[in-house]
């Protein structure tokens, strides 16, 4: 039996002298990518010293990861970081910004500002940048532009509260953890990584370029226009396409867990 060793994959490993803010950055990369592992228990003195920083700016950084839902403060035991989402999470996550976003879209195009205008070209300029990198690289600028993208039209709909609401599911943080799992899948060469890798494929990499990204394209197109009702429908369908791309992506996950632990 192999003893995993804590953080054992390679990560980046911060410089002596280090900001709070960089410490924040290292832990959470390690959180995404799985180098520290969803579940696990956070020591935050052995993370600390592979890090080679002091105790305090760890503890600043989990304090602020668990603002995002990244980790867990267990009573007593320090911190672990978050499980992955459950099939029936993410199917909520996504009915609940089936709620919100398609009001968010047509309160924007009503509200529109010229700055605003300016933003969300600018973002679309971001997200088109993103179809030209690798594949591992193309997925986390996408999924950052995605994030900023859906955050950029709650708030242009001038709605605080709903913008609140939508940053507070996180939910973007958890699609990128799930393509992890895909990547640990496929280097294991697991059966469901097939099944799983074309499902990411068709909805970030279609033949024609990034099939979230031409969505977004059109939103944004019928908010500049002021287009209220087609903005609203757009974002809707967008939100819906998304849950019913991911459902089998995270059955496949979990029913590839449940195999292992039979196995």
């Amino acid at each position: 039996m192999t003893v995993r060793q804590p953080y054992a994959k390679k990560s980046i490993r911060p410089q002596r002298m280090i900001l709070g803010d960089e410490t924040y950055e290292t832990i959470r990369l390690m959180v995404l990518t799985h180098d520290i592992a969803p579940g696990e228990r956070i020591k935050i003195d052995g993370l600390a010293r592979h890090l080679d920083v002091s105790q305090t700016p760890v503890r600043e950084a989990l304090a602020r990861l668990e603002s995002e839902d990244l980790v867990l403060k267990v009573p007593l035991k320090g911190y672990a970081a978050t499980k992955l989402l459950s099939v029936e999470q993410l199917d909520d996550l996504f009915r609940f910004r089936a709620l919100i976003e398609p009001w968010a879209a047509a309160a924007a195009a009503q509200h529109r500002s010229e700055a605003d205008i300016k933003a969300l070209r600018g973002e679309l300029l971001e997200g088109k940048a993103a179809g030209e990198l690798n594949l591992d690289d193309a997925y986390a600028a996408m999924s950052d532009h995605d994030a900023r993208f859906h955050e950029l039209v709650a708030t242009i709909s001038g709605n605080g509260e709903l913008r609140n609401a939508f940053v507070r599911t996180h939910c973007h943080l958890h699609l990128f953890r799930l393509y992890q799992v895909l990547k640990s899948f496929m280097n294991e060469n697991r059966e469901e990584a097939e099944l799983v890798s074309e499902i990411f494929k068709l909805y970030y990499q279609p033949s024609g370029g990034f099939l979230a990204f031409k969505e977004h394209e059109a939103i944004t197109e019928a908010i500049i226009a002021g287009k209220s009702n087609q903005a609203e429908e757009l974002m809707r369908q967008h939100i819906e396409s998304s849950r019913q791309r991911f459902g089998p992506t995270m059955s496949a996950i979990h029913e590839g867990k449940n195999a292992s632990r039979k196995s």
